[in-house]
């Protein structure tokens, strides 16, 4: 007899011993004990309910229970998920999962009711991904996934995506004020309403102000509007949705490590939350227009959605100072204003293959961005000269389908397959040589087994095929914006291949408890810096890691969640420089207790814990591990009135929320000086908020 068949009669055997043991009879001696199920209300990842140990969705009422210190954080309820800023709260958030310091959002695909938050070649960054036009109390669920492993998931969702979704009706219509240290203040108005034909009606206003604990005042004004009309009849749903956002603000960017340990500056007091420009900000824009549909019905789906986006960002920032102009300072500008149009549409079904039961899934999806880009040298926010402005043309258009079989009541297999095709098309203003066009196109299988489940619990195979996208620019470029010498154009997708093995238990009552072992291959890190206006190809790379994840339900009022994350980030090549890869974060945790239904009382403690990570090749320099706790506490008055004070950083500690070791020269330096620069974490920062629903 084979290894294959010993280990399959095995298999089949722990089975049927299960399902005997399920209808043998109980007798008396024994003793039932209470079982307390993972509240539905917080999560849907239970067993059976996905394709991989590092799938899950996390509802409303764990987001409710909470206090986030920004939008953006709300994406750190996806394990293993750490959430900082380095550069102003109008600017897209700094990202960190498994090894990657995912910079604004390349890597992690990111949408928010459908519309996706990602822009590629973009000014600033590949990817980057601003969230926060999010309106957490809006937000009815997130669906995340890791690793290349999902055929609907394709660009910058190589190590992994979140799908946020907004709700379409309101328990009641609320009004909520919040206010805190740093002349913080915010406002939020919501509702919704059931108009003739069963259509809902939801509107949201948000308005809010911040000047932070910065020396330099942040004056963050933000402003948010999200309306919604949505039908729910029968088989079919429907829902349009129209949102606008825009924000300005005065970055406090990140400082030298030299000159904090000074103390001293221009003859005046430094400390950590200074700032060198005066000048550095921002002020950014985004309206969107959408519509979905479906149909679930006799077991078929069917999905149609488009979206129309218009966004704006103009940025002034300055991290070396006077290194490359010294009479004028570093300032530099970069300007991005573009149109995005998408489409997608997928079909799934039941089915039988081979007398098996099946499901099968197809869709395509497309998105084309049509966007002005431009980098510019200023001082005090005027422009001095332009180093590169850029009309881009960018397409995706995908397919991709999927099968899922159930090839025995314990053995799952989900096999599919992704195609992309990019087209990129670059009209430079300021050299002609870097004007072009290209494309290419990428196929990526995907395979999927999931074993079980046996005494409540299942094992996850994965592998796949994943990708990014790289900056239009890059992929026409033939000279050096800045020094106009000879550059190679990058490859317009760069491929990444992702296993994972996996376990998923509920053998303990009350306990909802998650393991993975995972590697992920990228055939080269290609970055394009938006500081400089170029791209910088980087070497290949290979990452792998192991994650924990726990949900704990000792009783009906405490829920306990402990997320653990370690990594092991190399570059896969010989180099004298060094293997590792800058900022890859090595380990990852987050622990929080939250306490519900005690009498009008309610409230939740977090730890955090982002790792140190080496700040350059040879792991000389390394940034410091930080450690900050959040809390929040909650009373209710009446069932329609609610107090909550948050409070961040509980224990005031001193961290940083990113380090990066570069070199930079400072007014009055007569050479460049390599050194730690560093943002720091808001120290210890109260906020009370009043909510009151109609």
């Amino acid at each position: 007899m084979t290894n294959s068949k010993i280990w399959l009669g095995a298999a089949a055997a722990m089975a049927l011993t299960g399902a005997r043991a399920a209808e043998a009879p109980a007798t008396p001696a024994v003793v039932a004990l209470q079982r307390v199920e993972v509240d539905g209300r917080h999560y849907d990842n239970g067993v059976g309910s996905s394709d991989a140990a590092s799938q899950g969705a996390v509802r409303a009422e764990l987001i409710k229970s909470r206090p986030v210190l920004r939008p953006g954080e709300v994406l750190e309820f996806v394990p293993g998920l750490i959430v900082t800023q380095h550069s102003g709260d109008g600017k897209a958030n700094q990202y960190f999962l498994r090894g990657f310091n995912l910079d604004h959002g390349t890597d992690f695909a990111t949408t928010v009711m459908g519309l996706p938050v990602n822009m590629p070649s973009h000014a600033h960054g590949q990817g980057y991904a601003d969230l926060n036009f999010l309106i957490p109390e809006l937000v009815e669920r997130i669906d995340y996934r890791k690793g290349p492993y999902f055929a609907r998931n394709g660009d910058f969702a190589a190590a992994g995506s979140a799908d946020i979704d907004y709700l379409r009706q309101l328990s009641a219509p609320f009004v909520s004020v919040t206010l805190g240290e740093g002349r913080y203040r915010r406002a939020v108005a919501a509702g919704s309403t059931r108009l003739d034909d069963g259509l809902q009606l939801l509107g949201a206003v948000e308005a809010m102000g911040n000047d932070g604990p910065w020396r330099l005042p942040e004056d963050l004004n933000r402003r948010n509007v999200v309306l919604s009309l949505s039908s729910d009849r029968g088989s079919d749903r429907w829902r349009v949705a129209a949102m606008d956002y825009r924000a300005r603000w005065t970055s406090t960017d990140q400082v030298p490590q030299r000159l904090i340990d000074a103390g001293v500056w221009n003859g005046r007091p430094f400390d950590r939350f200074d700032a060198i420009d005066p000048t550095d900000g921002g002020r950014t824009r985004r309206s969107s227009v959408s519509g979905e549909w479906s149909r679930d019905a006799d077991g078929r789906s069917t999905r149609v959605a488009a979206y129309a986006m218009a966004y704006q960002l103009s940025l002034f920032s300055n991290f070396t100072y006077g290194l490359e102009r010294p009479d004028t300072g570093d300032q530099f500008s970069q300007q991005d204003d573009r149109r995005v149009y998408g489409l997608r549409a997928s079909h799934a079904a039941d089915l039988r293959l081979g007398g098996l039961p099946a499901r099968s899934e197809v869709g395509v999806q497309l998105r084309h961005d049509r966007a002005e880009v431009g980098l510019f040298d200023t001082q005090a926010r005027a422009t001095l000269s332009t180093t590169r402005e850029d009309r881009v043309r960018q397409s995706l258009a995908s397919a991709y389908g999927e099968l899922s079989v159930e090839l025995l009541p314990w053995a799952r297999t989900v096999v599919g397959v992704r195609a992309d095709q990019a087209r990129f098309r670059v009209h430079s203003l300021s050299n002609a040589a870097n004007s072009g066009a290209a494309r290419q196109t990428l196929a990526s299988p995907k395979l999927s087994l999931v074993l079980g489940p046996w005494s409540r619990t299942e094992v996850f195979l994965n592998a796949g095929r994943g990708f990014h996208s790289n900056d239009a620019r890059g992929v026409t470029a033939r000279v050096d914006p800045r020094s106009g010498e000879p550059v190679e154009a990058v490859p317009g997708l760069v491929g990444a291949k992702g296993y994972e093995l996996g376990v998923r238990s509920e053998i303990v009552p009350g306990l909802q408890s998650s393991l993975a072992l995972w590697r992920l291959d990228f055939d080269s890190e290609l970055v394009y810096v938006g500081d400089a206006g170029a791209t910088e190809a980087n070497r290949p790379s290979r990452r792998h890691g192991l994650e924990w994840n726990n949900r704990f339900v000792p009783a009906p009022w405490l829920l306990v969640d402990a997320d653990f994350a370690w990594t092991r980030a190399r570059f896969a090549d010989a180099d004298p420089a060094g293997a590792r890869i800058p900022n890859a974060v090595d380990r990852v945790a987050s622990v929080g207790v939250t306490l519900r239904d005690l009498g009008p009382w309610s409230g939740s403690l977090q730890w955090r814990y982002l790792g140190s990570a080496p700040l350059i090749e040879d792991d000389s320099v390394r940034s410091r591990a930080s450690l900050t706790a959040n809390l929040r506490v909650s009373r209710s008055f009446g069932p329609r009135t609610d107090l909550t004070l948050d409070v961040f950083n509980l224990l005031d500690r001193r961290v940083n929320d990113i380090e990066y070791f570069y070199e930079s020269r400072l007014p009055g330096e007569a050479t460049p000086v390599a050194d730690r620069h560093v943002h720091p974490a808001e120290p210890r920062t109260w906020r009370i908020t009043w909510r009151r629903s109609f």
